[in-house]
């Protein structure tokens, strides 16, 4: 594999970015970690090529811009890696969440309310029908 191309001019790193190695989620997502450092724009080159162009704040060297495209490149194989990672295990990870939503401790609400149902049935019986396991009046 060969090192990404980029061009450097006064201020401003364009580099040329292929979608057939990293997608468009890992592009948008690496440009936005760079948005505190310095002016980031995008555009389409051709088809499946994307245009990534960082411009510093302020006046820069050379090696500096050199290094900014490094990172930035750096960060497209990270945003890429999490994207990989995430897919991976996003069937492990509905599970867990489904498991966590679904045993959370106590009654449920539904079990809850025909508690409730059941209590006010037991406490206002209007034919004063004797339980079997209730002491009797009196006793």
């Amino acid at each position: 594999m060969s090192e990404p191309t980029y061009e450097l001019s006064e201020r401003r790193v364009r580099l040329s970015v292929d979608e057939s190695i990293y997608d468009l989620d890992a592009i948008m997502g690496a440009a936005y970690l760079f948005i505190d450092r310095c002016y980031v724009y995008l555009d389409r080159e051709a088809d499946r090529r994307v245009v990534v162009v960082l411009r510093t704040r302020e006046a820069t060297s050379e090696a500096a811009l050199e290094e900014l495209a490094g990172h930035f490149s750096n960060e497209l194989l990270n945003q890429a890696l999490r994207k990989n990672i995430g897919e991976a295990n996003a069937k492990i990870r509905e599970f867990i969440m489904a498991k966590a939503l679904f045993s959370a401790e106590g009654p449920s609400t539904i079990d809850r309310l025909l508690a409730e149902l059941d209590a006010e049935e037991m406490a206002t019986d209007d034919l004063d029908i004797p339980v079997p396991w209730e002491k009797p009046p009196g006793a």
